[in-house]
C-alpha cells in the first residue's frame, strides 16, 4: 500500500506527538545540549523552520539529530523523524523537481527519497560536513538523478544489443559467473551477510530497501550492513 506524500508527513507528525516519542526525545535533549532548550518536539521543528534565527544554530540542533539518528538505540528513530520532518520542505522541493524531469512514478519518488534520506542521515560523516542540510539534500537529489541516469543508459544498451550477438557472447563470458563468484568470496570474508552487502555497496540499493527484500526491519538491516562491512575491511586488511 502506496502513501501520498502529504500523507507521510502528517503520519510522522502523529507520530512525534505519542508518548512514547516524548519520553525518546526526553532522553535525546539530555544528551545533546543544543537540544536541551525545546521541551517538546513542536518547539524545535518550530526553530528549525523559522526563517529567522541563526543559522549556526539550527546547523548544531541538526549535527546532535544526526548524532542520534546514527546510535544504535530506540532514541535513534526518534531522531531520524526529526530529521525527516525538519528537512521536509527540502525534501517537498526535491520530490517536485523529480516530478517534473519525470524520474519515476510518484509513489516510487516518494519511496526513493525517504530511502535516500534514512540512508544518508545514517552514514553521514560529520567530520566531513559542514552545512547539515544542505549536504543532506544535496546528496539525496544527486543520487536519485543519478540513479536515473544509470538507468536510462542500461536501458539504452539492452535496446542497441543484438539478441545474436547477446547468445553468441554469452557462451563466452557470462556475467552471472562473475557476480557467483563475488557472492562466493564475499561469502567467504564476512559469512551470511555478503548479499547484504553486495546489494547496497555493488548494486546501489538502500539499506532501507534491502531491509524490505529480507524482512527485516531498517535498523536491523543497518546494523547488519555496519557489522558486515567492518567485517570485510578488517579482513581485508589482513590479507594486505
Amino acid at each position: 500500500m502506496s502513501f501520498a506524500w502529504h500523507e507521510i508527513r502528517d503520519h510522522l507528525i502523529q507520530t512525534s506527538s505519542t508518548l512514547s516519542f516524548q519520553r525518546s526525545f526526553e532522553t535525546i535533549r539530555s544528551r545533546y545540549e543544543p537540544i536541551a532548550q525545546f521541551g517538546e518536539p513542536a518547539a524545535l521543528l518550530d526553530a528549525l523552520h523559522r526563517p529567522s534565527g541563526s543559522a549556526h544554530q539550527k546547523n548544531l540542533i541538526l549535527t546532535a539529530l544526526i548524532r542520534g539518528g546514527q546510535g544504535d538505540d530506540p532514541e535513534a528513530d526518534c531522531a531520524l523523524t526529526l530529521m525527516l520532518l525538519a528537512l521536509w520542505p527540502g525534501l517537498d522541493a526535491i520530490r517536485r523537481r523529480a516530478s517534473w524531469r519525470r524520474i519515476g512514478p510518484a509513489d516510487e519518488i516518494t519511496s526513493e527519497i525517504l530511502a535516500r534520506t534514512t540512508e544518508s542521515v545514517r552514514c553521514l560523516d560529520l567530520q566531513r560536513v559542514n552545512w547539515i542540510a544542505a549536504t543532506v539534500l544535496r546528496n539525496v537529489e544527486r543520487d536519485m538523478i543519478r540513479a536515473c541516469q544509470r538507468e536510462a543508459e542500461r536501458q539504452s544498451a539492452v535496446s542497441d544489443v543484438d539478441p545474436d550477438e547477446l547468445a553468441a557472447d554469452h557462451e563466452a563470458q557470462d556475467p552471472a559467473q562473475g557476480h557467483a563468484q563475488l557472492q562466493d568470496d564475499m561469502r567467504r570474508l564476512i559469512g551470511a551477510d555478503a548479499w547484504l552487502v553486495i546489494r547496497v555497496a555493488v548494486e546501489g540499493f538502500s539499506q532501507a530497501e534491502v531491509a524490505i527484500e529480507l524482512g527485516l526491519s531498517e535498523e536491523a538491516a543497518r546494523k547488519r550492513y555496519q557489522r558486515a562491512t567492518r567485517k570485510l575491511r578488517d579482513a581485508l586488511q589482513e590479507n594486505v
